[in-house]
């Protein structure tokens, strides 16, 4: 009796302990640039750091619309979490979360929230008229990554292997042109994450932990820089990966579609190749490796065509990060990003997960538990992309990839709480979305 009764008791302390050290950290990172030097302050280069954005309090079409999306998932979504059908659930979850981001995103306006963040100077949208061949543009693509050249490519072009441009031009030859077109199909894709982590989840024989988090993923934080940037595209193709692999688990011919989205996602961010930590992780869970060799062909078919293409991945990486230096990267403080990097992923995936943190990692042990494992190979890779400098500022976005993983940190808060951490989640989006005007 009384072992039961200390086991909630310490679940509780764990889930204040998480989310308080979270909120600490986090105001730590917004107070610490508030009170340095002005000198000091301007090589962040993030006017409202650790977010990439500037402080201003603002309303606008979308505020009320989030709030009205917020309450019913406060008050129903555990509910209808647990007694809707499968399919319908993952439907119904899309959805909202689909509305939550355009929401969040109409707080700031149609063209400065929406239908113009894929169109400045140095977003991919900028260089797609100039793509006349996309044979020659695959050919010719390490060539223009390095800076102070004539032809350079443009920052977030130069930043990435060209599957991210050819994403955006394949969708201007088929007629999807502009802002809004761009906008609308990164949303898609990236709100379509919550979904694949729930399959993952259930896949791996978890399906109460992806029921519980459910409801977290539909109104994460995380929607604010979902709706919209190209990262948020990348999560959504990374997702399906991992959750393809975990369905290969019991058919192994989906291993190959998975590889392939594997593969795809090495030519949207180089720093995908570290996605290989949740994949492992779902074949030690699925105790199987049987999805392996066919997973490995279908990102060679990728790595192949490429290849062939002109474009070398090794030479691409090599020559970014000497771009990555030749920017503002080569100021940014070192000593305040990687720690005030961790801040930013706070801000995108909400108290909530943090809360449901110490639970998770208290779940390493037999039998295996795959939500948990999944949680921490999120960790491992933001902990690994953090530490290789690489990555100073601007992850709230970036990291959007492994944030989705993290998220289902929250399957181990207790049912008790759910609808208390799925109002902090709410309300720590809104103010954020309303105080800070997002780059992205």
């Amino acid at each position: 009796m009384t072992e039961a009764v200390a086991r909630p008791r310490g679940r509780v302390r764990g889930e204040y302990l998480g989310a308080g050290i979270a909120a600490a950290l986090t105001l730590a990172a917004f107070m610490v640039p508030r009170i340095s030097s002005e000198q000091w302050r301007s090589k962040l280069y993030a006017g409202a750091a650790p977010i990439f954005g500037n402080w201003l309090t603002h309303v606008g079409w979308g505020s009320v619309p989030a709030i009205t999306i917020a309450i019913p998932v406060i008050r129903f979504g555990p509910a209808m979490a647990d007694l809707l059908p499968w399919r319908r659930l993952l439907a119904v979850s899309w959805i909202t979360a689909l509305a939550w981001a355009f929401a969040l995103a109409m707080i700031d306006g149609w063209q400065r929230g929406f239908a113009g963040r894929l169109t400045d100077s140095h977003e991919y949208l900028h260089e797609v008229p100039g793509v006349g061949d996309i044979a020659a543009m695959l050919r010719g693509f390490s060539g223009r990554i390095p800076d102070f050249q004539p032809d350079s490519w443009t920052t977030h072009v130069s930043g990435h292997p060209p599957g991210a441009l050819l994403f955006f031009v394949l969708l201007d030859r088929i007629g999807l042109r502009g802002g809004a077109w761009a906008g609308l199909a990164c949303l898609l894709i990236g709100s379509s994450a919550i979904v694949a982590v729930a399959v993952a989840l259930r896949a791996l024989g978890t399906e109460d932990r992806a029921r519980k988090a459910l409801p977290f993923l539909t109104i994460a934080p995380a929607a604010v820089w979902i709706a919209v940037s190209a990262d948020a595209m990348f999560a959504g193709v990374t997702a399906w990966a991992v959750a393809l692999l975990a369905l290969a688990i019991r058919r192994p011919w989906v291993a190959v579609a998975a590889g392939v989205l594997f593969g795809l996602g090495m030519y949207l961010s180089y720093g995908l190749v570290i996605m290989a930590l949740p994949a492992v992780v779902v074949l030690i869970a699925g105790r199987t490796v049987r999805p392996l060799l066919p997973a490995v062909f279908g990102a060679l078919i990728v790595v192949g065509a490429f290849t062939l293409a002109g474009f070398w991945w090794l030479d691409g990486y090599h020559l970014v990060v000497e771009r990555y230096y030749q920017g503002i990267a080569a100021e940014r403080p070192y000593a305040y990003w990687v720690w005030a990097n961790l801040a930013a992923t706070v801000c995108a995936v909400g108290l909530a997960a943090a809360a449901g943190l110490p639970s998770a990692l208290a779940h390493q042990r037999r039998p295996v538990d795959a939500t948990a494992l999944l949680v921490t190979a999120a960790i491992c890779a933001i902990l690994v992309a953090d530490l290789s400098g690489l990555s100073k500022a601007e992850t709230e976005r970036i990291w959007l990839p492994f944030d989705v993983w993290l998220l289902a940190a929250t399957a181990f808060l207790p049912r008790s709480t759910a609808r208390v951490w799925l109002f902090v989640q709410a309300l720590g989006t809104l103010v954020l979305a309303h105080a800070i005007l997002t780059n992205w």
